[in-house]
């Protein structure tokens, strides 16, 4: 078993990635950290569990085991900023969304050390999901990825007022077609939930690297507000009713994408 991954694989073209869910940390990297590393703030919290219709749905599933702090799987592994002029966190963070340090003064990872978290717990997770999608398109001729987010809002260091419930990102409509995006929309837009495509978020390194709707790849970020589906005046605790409300709108979606994403009948 991988201390970096956890792969469920699924018999349907659907794959949902979960990269930001996890919630180790190698006793090395915990030494070092603040109050705020510690409590892992900017977790997804929760985010994979707003899809437990996968499996019923035929999707793989693949989630993180390590926290994001170790090693952000969902950032450009070049140091590339992906909203250039934009507050954003790097490949090993070192402050939280909200500005406070992750680390003890001068325990901060160096450029050897983010070259070693890179190989140790970037690289499986990446192999692993470059892997699931080549076998879900020869399988099926296609494969969908959906990248499954969460983040607390308001945040002022990275965005103005209150974020949007559900935030949709295709790299500005280059990483699905635009058909998947209008059955979403077709889905989200008369629930309760607020919705915007493209919006403060495009879609991070792993939407942006992997689709490819020439090549049959077609990828979509969800990225939820965590007030949507966690107990009101708390930023990680599970809200059953919430989430259930959330999950319906979801499968729903989920459904219309596979059927949005099947390809066109000669």
């Amino acid at each position: 078993m991988s201390d970096v991954f956890e792969l469920r694989p699924g018999k349907g073209p659907l794959l949902i990635s979960a990269p930001h869910v996890g919630t180790s940390l190698p006793d090395e990297i915990a030494a070092r950290l603040t109050v705020p590393g510690h409590a892992l703030v900017d977790t997804d919290w929760h985010a994979d569990r707003l899809y437990p219709f996968a499996t019923s749905l035929g999707a793989s599933v693949l989630r993180a085991r390590q926290s994001r702090y170790v090693v952000d799987l969902n950032r450009d592994p070049s140091g590339a900023t992906l909203y250039p002029g934009a507050r954003t966190t790097g490949l090993c963070a070192t402050e939280t969304f909200e500005g406070d340090a992750l680390y003890e003064p001068g325990t901060e990872p160096g450029v050897q050390e983010i070259a070693a978290r890179r190989e140790r717990y970037f690289d499986p997770y990446h192999a692993a999901l470059r892997e699931e999608l080549a076998r879900l398109r020869a399988e099926h001729g296609f494969a969908l990825l959906l990248d499954a987010h969460s983040i607390w809002s308001p945040l002022p260091l990275l965005f103005e007022g209150e974020l949007p419930q559900v935030n949709v990102g295709t790299n500005s409509g280059a990483s699905c077609d635009r058909r998947l995006v209008d059955a979403i929309l077709g889905i989200v837009k008369p629930s309760q939930y607020s919705v915007v495509v493209d919006g403060r978020f495009k879609g991070g390194y792993i939407t942006r690297h992997y689709g490819d709707p020439a090549d049959r790849v077609h990828a979509i970020q969800i990225e939820i507000n965590q007030t949507t589906y966690l107990a009101d005046g708390s930023r990680s605790l599970w809200d059953d009713a919430k989430a259930a409300r959330l999950s319906h709108v979801l499968r729903t979606a989920c459904e219309a994408l596979l059927v949005a994403a099947l390809p066109a009948q000669p």
